[in-house]
């Protein structure tokens, strides 16, 4: 079959209706992020589009109707990727190179592992063609599927000269826990104890904390949050990435995705984590306060998380990007995947050897961190 690839100017060029046929056909989105709604609202809100170095160029495959996408991007910077390319761009450069602009395949500020080939498994070759033929007929240096699924890592790793990357994430996985306690009865004692501590002081604030979805959503929640949200930006990364009319986009199309995790003094929000709500995950996004509280982050971010996921029955909590203090808390090391193009020979076997160094320290790193994780051994004391 011939298909006609089109490269369309953001993601009002095609229908929700055709875009999700593609990226969740079984109904419920594995991750909501790579839905129509979520993307579009990164464009409407000015989060991606002119002036924030994401160029929103979704790649589709058609013949009389779409049958594969990617939700492309052309990049004239590294940050919101959350896989660091930053050494890379320097090194380019300094051997006289231009490493920008460069086209990533990803979900914009979002480290959270999913799909980047959309539709049938059978048209990722021709996604991966078509995309390549891109890179090359505009003299790009690279192109980069970031937080790719393990599946697609292994499926395209080699095809086209794509480099394989693995990193780590921390993840909390649901090994069919009826309860937060059954959760802690997995633990070593001395890791129980000290859950139940932060637990017990984050309560002792005498805060409110109320778990938000859907209907229970007020716009009022988002003025608080977006208060919450630039306290965080501007300590980790200077300027947020997400426009205040972001959060209003995702009130009119995605509550229903979302889990907002507010804690009250009384009436006044002071401290929230904004969750998204996939078929089998909970993806943990962003936090933030304007009062200090003892251990209020590790109840809203991390251990809601838990007790959410517990009942609603999820596999799972994507925690975000670093942190190795998730650890103790349950949430263990995870590999995740990226692919690479790197269109100059020369450089792309330099980063090849690169990434097979770099796949050893993970491995061992996370075989490291697994022996120092917070569940019950054989010869424990329990």
């Amino acid at each position: 079959m011939t298909l006609e690839a089109d490269l369309l100017n953001g993601m009002a060029q095609i229908s929700a209706q055709d875009w999700d046929a593609l990226a969740c056909p079984e109904g419920r989105a594995l991750d909501p992020f790579t839905t129509h709604r979520f993307l579009l609202a990164l464009d409407v809100s000015g989060s991606t589009g002119k002036g924030t170095g994401w160029q929103t160029r979704p790649l589709i495959l058609r013949d009389d109707v779409p049958r594969a996408a990617m939700p492309l991007y052309v990049k004239t910077h590294s940050q919101g990727e959350y896989i660091f390319d930053h050494g890379w761009a320097q090194a380019f450069e300094r051997a006289g190179g231009s490493y920008y602009p460069k086209l990533q395949v990803a979900v914009p500020f979002t480290p959270a592992t999913g799909r980047r080939f959309l539709g049938a498994p059978e048209w990722r070759e021709a996604l991966l063609e078509a995309a390549i033929s891109i890179a090359d007929q505009n003299r790009l240096s690279s192109l980069h599927f970031t937080f790719c699924t393990e599946e697609e890592a292994a499926a395209l790793a080699g095809k086209q000269g794509l480099l394989h990357r693995v990193t780590q994430q921390f993840h909390w996985e649901n090994q069919g826990y009826a309860s937060f306690d059954a959760f802690l009865g997995a633990l070593s004692s001395r890791k129980r104890k000290m859950i139940r501590k932060e637990r017990e002081t984050a309560r002792a604030s005498g805060l409110t904390i109320r778990a938000l979805t859907g209907a229970q959503i007020e716009p009022a929640h988002w003025d608080a949050f977006w208060q919450f949200y630039q306290d965080t930006g501007a300590r980790k990364w200077g300027t947020p990435y997400l426009t205040r009319a972001f959060f209003d986009e995702i009130h009119r199309t995605m509550r229903d995705d979302v889990l907002l995790v507010l804690a009250f003094d009384g009436t006044r929000p002071v401290a929230g984590a904004l969750n998204f709500i996939g078929r089998e995950t909970l993806f943990g996004r962003y936090w933030g306060c304007i009062e200090e509280h003892p251990c209020l982050h590790f109840e809203l971010c991390y251990y809601q998380a838990i007790d959410w996921a517990i009942a609603q029955g999820l596999a799972r909590v994507e925690a975000g990007a670093q942190g190795e203090h998730k650890l103790a808390r349950g949430y263990m090391p995870t590999p995740v995947h990226s692919l690479h193009y790197i269109a100059d020979i020369g450089f792309r076997d330099a980063v090849a050897r690169y990434l097979e160094q770099e796949r050893r320290a993970v491995d061992e790193e996370i075989e490291v961190l697994t022996t120092y994780g917070p569940f019950r051994r054989v010869s424990s004391e329990d």
